[in-house]
């Protein structure tokens, strides 16, 4: 491997590094993606679960911004309508925070920047009589409800991996870049695959550095930068929750200080509440969340919600680390959301592309803007853009086709309850019917790991996705972490590693 080289060497395997991977190998370009851990292992599966043009973003006049990215909410939702559906927001209004006018203002323009085809439009709603009201304090009255996205984040990562790889990329997980050295032709990466003594060497002609919170530290330890990188670490933390409202739409609430807070229907019998801003120092793989944060979120719930929500109602807790671009703001919640893509190619020397902030819902663009950044390193044989019109692996459906897949899979395999079925479809679309060929009765899925997991999804997991822990497969492939307890999340871990040990996967 280390003798053939690549014309793109990706380092870091987050939703940004797999975007671009994807993108270069579906115009013919040799490409290697190395992770040290699981793909979407950091802050890409810690995200707000959102496909969104960001509605507050308009307070900050990021105007090409909020387009662009209302712009990808309906490409993505058409490229992969199994991880990505509609979701109605409803936002109480709030005296003396921002005006009714700014209110509907900004949903004027977030009805039109961004070129709306599929979703419903925004509108102002009675909450003393619509259904969104039940939930809210008497003292709501008014409501505007508007539209964007849900996203299984991780899987949007992992699918761009998949598709990546089935057009050629060579994705290495927990594989570590040790070191990378720029010559008069190229790059030579060092890398060590997890518990591998002997490393190899990888030779490419361009670099890019989408390793997330950990750019600054690989630039200064990895690639020998002499200046610190313009990074500002910001942490994000969410609450989950026991379902806290009936009904199937999300809200948005306002805090007296400014900023924002979702309280978003999550894994049928939960609610998932966040996010928070926090600047952030230290190793981004051990953030956590802070009690200050866990009150702040929970004091938003309880400005607005009947059903007080107390610690002990929390079941789950998570957070990530977005590594944005440092333009010096003051505040946290002021610092651009946007990417910034740097390149270094100093007299034409071989060129380093080094990836700052971004948001889940424009990480396609990203990847193309990084494709264009690279072009003068590139092939001249490289392909044109071509994503925009692509489904993601099992996204071959129209929009509207999710309960078309849930009935045709239920044909194929009736063995399964229906529950099952529209979990399998969300997870995989068009590819769930590949993990339940042959099924013909419930024992044909093999072991059952808890919830509704068999040994049959886990195999494929192994096999298709990368999937190498417990909980690869249950807080990154699925979200049944929530589902699933200790007892049998060791037993999945045991016939995980026994089967890797086999170095072979069991069909179920």
């Amino acid at each position: 491997m280390g003798d053939v080289p690549y014309d793109i060497a990706i380092v870091g395997g987050g939703v940004n590094g797999c975007s671009i991977a994807r993108d270069a190998a579906g115009r013919g370009l040799k490409v290697f993606l190395c992770e040290m851990g699981d793909l979407a292992g950091g802050t890409s599966s810690a995200s707000t679960k959102l496909i969104h043009g960001g509605l507050r973003y308009l307070e900050q006049f990021e105007f090409r911004l909020v387009r662009e990215a209302l712009a990808e909410r309906e490409i993505l939702l058409r490229s992969a309508p199994h991880i990505v559906w509609p979701l109605r927001f409803v936002l109480p209004y709030s005296e003396g925070l921002r005006p009714e006018w700014m209110i509907r203002l900004g949903l004027f323009l977030y009805d039109r920047l961004g070129g709306r085809r599929l979703l419903p439009p925004s509108r102002r709603v009675d909450l003393r009589r619509d259904p969104a009201g039940a939930p809210l304090r008497p003292a709501f009255a008014t409501g505007f409800e508007y539209s964007d996205c849900w996203v299984e984040d991780s899987r949007l990562v992992v699918l761009n991996a998949v598709d990546a790889a089935e057009r050629g990329a060579d994705i290495r997980t927990r594989t570590e870049c040790l070191s990378a050295e720029r010559g008069a032709e190229g790059w030579t990466l060092t890398c060590r695959a997890q518990g591998e003594r002997q490393a190899f060497a990888v030779h490419a002609t361009t670099l890019v550095n989408a390793t997330g919170p950990w750019i600054g530290g690989v630039l200064a330890d990895r690639l020998h930068a002499t200046a610190a990188a313009p990074v500002r670490l910001v942490k994000g933390s969410h609450i989950v929750v026991r379902r806290l409202f009936d009904g199937p739409q999300a809200y948005i609430v306002q805090n007296d200080d400014g900023r924002i807070v979702f309280a978003i229907p999550y894994e049928r019998d939960f609610t998932l509440i966040g996010t928070t801003d926090v600047d952030y120092e230290g190793d981004p793989a051990r953030a956590a969340i802070s009690h200050e944060e866990t009150d702040y979120l929970l004091a938003a719930m309880a400005t607005y919600f009947r059903t007080p929500v107390t610690r002990d109602d929390v079941v789950h807790s998570y957070s990530g680390v977005r590594p944005l671009f440092d333009e010096g703001t003051a505040e946290a919640r002021s610092a651009s959301r946007d990417y910034v893509l740097d390149l270094d190619a100093p007299s034409q020397a071989p060129a380093l592309l080094n990836v700052f902030g971004g948001k889940i819902t424009t990480s396609r663009t990203l990847a193309e803007a990084a494709l264009d950044r690279l072009s003068d390193h590139l092939p001249a044989t490289a392909g044109p853009a071509w994503t925009a019109s692509a489904p993601l692996p099992g996204g071959d459906f129209p929009v509207d086709g999710f309960g078309r897949e849930v009935r045709s899979l239920l044909k194929a395999c009736p063995v399964l309850a229906e529950p099952h079925a529209r979990r399998l479809v969300r997870a995989y679309g068009t590819r769930a019917a590949a993990i339940v060929e042959g099924v013909k009765q419930t024992g044909d899925l093999g072991i059952r790991f808890g919830a509704d997991l068999h040994e049959r999804e886990v195999a494929y997991l192994m096999k298709a996705e990368w999937a190498v822990t417990a909980e690869d497969v249950l807080w990154r492939r699925s979200r049944l972490g929530l589902h699933v307890g200790p007892e049998d999340a060791r037993r999945l871990e045991d016939w995980m590693r026994q089967a890797s040990r086999a170095r072979t996967v069991p069909a179920g």
